[in-house]
Order: structure tokens, then C-alpha cells, then sequence
């Protein structure tokens, strides 16, 4: 095995190792919690805390031995708390609403889904590191897309109605007295219905190359009382029917396609005169070195087990990545026909760009 043969500064080696052992930490407790999550032991502590590992054990079924051990490392993450004088477990208010608030946008439990299912993939992802193919949606661990929707759902319910639309020029009122619109990417249909409740003088289409993810779309509308203003088809960005749209939308998919340029252009030949393309894209800016931070660590990750991988299965094989940032973006929605494009609002983990013809 070879060394360095430099001088090692053992100041700086001791500071990358305890870096590593946190972010090792880290992703045990992230396993902790997607386990605690299907077994909806947060959500059981929460109702009876303070509790013991046997009082939690009695309220869920499960056996007491490993709860105890389950309880113990999560105490040691700073997930729960325990109080040694009574040997009791209990969790904050805050720590309630990361690890058991479903739909809270503060709720963690969809990101470490979709965390854990890029690490049931590894093999498949190593395989095309290898041959330079790409991975289809499509064959990615169904926790992906449950894990995908449970994260940006409760994000969209906090910004699509009173921020995103707001900043587009004139879309809000026209979705207010009755629009056409288009969802392309839809997913599980979760900004379909946002805007459906929203406006329900306005129809609705959500569009994805996903059968199954449409199948959930479908359920979810129904469910939700917005069956008669929305429609669910299965169809690529390239190829969704329809003319004469008020806005067209899309979150968080133009940079798993293959070829977002031509789903671009096929986006602007199905827009009104005067409509508007949305598009909502994960916040990044144009250069690398403005990406180094956690958020884009976890967006360069995801994209090097999801997105580059998407996009290189299909046509063309672009590959533009979940960092793309608002100037390459721009460029894309230009190169597709788009003659005005401006950046109408942010979030920290999100860009919303609106595109005119």
C-alpha cells in the first residue's frame, strides 16, 4: 500500500477524520429514522412520552430490546431525549415535527426515503458508473418516488398558491377567472391538485412518462374533490397533447430529461400567444465553486444516483444535473424558443423561473 510522501499535517488529517465519523454518524441516523418512520415509532413516542423503552414497546407491539437500542441512538443523534433520573424518553415539540409531522414542511421522513432509496440502487448505479449507460426512472427503487413526493409536497403546499404564482405577471388572475393548464413532470400529481384546490374555475393536466406515478395522481385527485378540474395521462415532455395552454408548469424535472432543450420547444409550441412557462428547478448558482455547501453536496449526490442517470437513458442524454443554475437553465429555455426569461423567485432550495415567448 503506498503512503504520502509528503508530510502529513496531523492537525488537518484529525479534522477531516472527525468530519467523516459525523457524517458517518449522520447517515446511521438517517437509517435509524427511516426505520423509525416505517414502524411509526416517533409518531408512538410522541402520543406517550415521557416513556420507557417498555412503556413504548407495550403502546406499538414491537420488542422492547431493540426499541431500548433504537431509543439509545437516537438520543445519541439529538433525535429524541432521555431523562436518566426516570429512565424516560421524549421528544421536543421540534423534534415531533422533523421526525413525525407528516405534510409539515419541516417534516424529514420523505428526504430520508429518497436518501434511502439511492442506497438500495447502488449496485445499479455502479454497473452504469461503469458501461456510461443511464438508469431509467422507472427502474429506481419505488422509495424514490414515494420518498420524492412526501419531501416536495409539503414544500410546494407552503410556496406554489401564495408565492411562485404571485411572482409569475399576470397568471394568478387568469387562473382566477379560468385557465388552461399543464403540468408536465407531475409525478404523484401533488402541484396538480395544489393548483386544481386552488383554482377551480381553471382545468388541469398532469402529464409524466410514470404509469404507476399517474395511477397515484389519479387516487390522489379523486381524493382530494379535484376529479372534475384535473386530467392524469401518461405522455413524455416531448410529446403531451394540447394547444393553446395559459401556463405550462414544471417542478423539479427538467433536468432529469434527456433532452430538456426539445421539452422545452415542445412546451413553447403548446403555450397561448401570451402564456407562461413556470419552471421550478433546485436552487443552485452558475459556477461549482457557489455550490459548495451541504444543500449542494445533497443535490450534486442526488444527481449523481438519480438525475444524470435519468437523463442519460433517454434520447439525446444531456445530462444537465440538478446544479444546473439559473444562466445554463436560461440557455436551455432559449435554445427552445423562449425569448424572455427572467428569475421570478427563490427559496433556498428552490429557482422559479418564468419563460415568455
Amino acid at each position: 500500500m503506498s503512503m504520502p510522501t509528503h508530510a502529513l499535517d496531523q492537525e488537518k488529517l484529525e479534522q477531516l477524520q472527525g468530519k467523516v465519523i459525523g457524517d458517518v454518524a449522520g447517515s446511521l441516523g438517517l437509517l435509524l429514522a427511516y426505520l423509525g418512520d416505517k414502524l411509526d415509532l416517533y409518531s408512538a413516542l410522541r402520543e406517550i412520552s415521557p416513556a420507557t423503552s417498555a412503556e413504548l414497546a407495550e403502546s406499538t407491539g414491537m420488542d422492547e430490546r431493540y426499541l431500548r437500542e433504537w431509543l439509545s441512538a437516537n438520543t445519541a443523534a439529538g433525535y429524541v431525549n432521555y431523562d436518566a433520573a426516570v429512565g424516560k424518553f421524549w421528544m421536543t415539540p421540534e423534534q415531533a415535527v422533523v421526525f413525525a409531522a407528516e405534510g409539515h414542511p419541516a417534516c424529514m421522513q420523505g428526504f430520508f426515503q429518497a436518501v434511502m432509496s439511492v442506497y438500495f440502487d447502488e449496485d445499479k448505479v455502479t454497473e452504469v458508473f461503469r458501461s456510461g449507460k443511464g438508469l431509467p426512472w422507472s427502474d429506481h427503487s419505488p422509495c424514490l418516488f414515494c420518498g420524492t413526493e412526501r419531501f416536495f409536497r409539503p414544500m410546494y403546499a407552503m410556496n406554489l398558491i401564495e408565492s411562485w404564482i404571485p411572482a409569475l405577471n399576470g397568471v394568478r388572475e387568469k387562473l382566477q377567472a379560468g385557465a388552461k393548464v399543464a403540468d408536465v413532470g407531475c409525478g404523484h400529481g401533488s402541484s396538480t391538485i395544489l393548483m386544481a384546490q386552488a383554482f377551480p374555475n381553471s382545468t388541469f393536466h398532469g402529464f409524466d412518462f410514470h404509469g404507476p406515478s399517474i395511477e397515484h395522481a389519479r387516487e390522489r385527485a379523486r381524493a382530494a374533490g379535484v376529479g372534475a378540474n384535473t386530467i392524469f395521462e401518461v405522455v413524455t415532455a416531448k410529446q403531451f397533447p394540447g394547444k393553446h395552454y395559459d401556463l405550462v408548469t414544471m417542478f423539479d424535472a427538467l433536468h432529469d430529461m434527456g433532452d430538456p432543450v426539445g421539452a422545452a420547444g415542445h412546451i413553447a409550441s403548446t403555450l397561448a400567444e401570451d402564456g407562461t412557462f413556470m419552471l421550478v428547478e433546485p436552487f443552485a448558482g452558475d459556477r461549482l465553486e457557489e455550490n459548495l455547501h451541504p444543500l449542494g453536496q445533497i443535490y450534486y449526490s442526488f444527481s449523481t444516483m438519480v438525475c444524470v442517470p435519468a437523463s442519460k437513458s433517454q434520447e439525446v442524454g444531456l445530462g444537465l444535473g440538478a446544479q444546473a443554475g439559473p444562466k445554463k437553465l436560461g440557455e436551455v429555455l432559449t435554445a427552445g424558443g423562449f425569448t424572455q426569461v427572467r428569475l421570478a423567485t427563490s427559496t433556498p432550495t428552490n429557482l422559479v423561473l418564468e419563460a415568455r415567448l
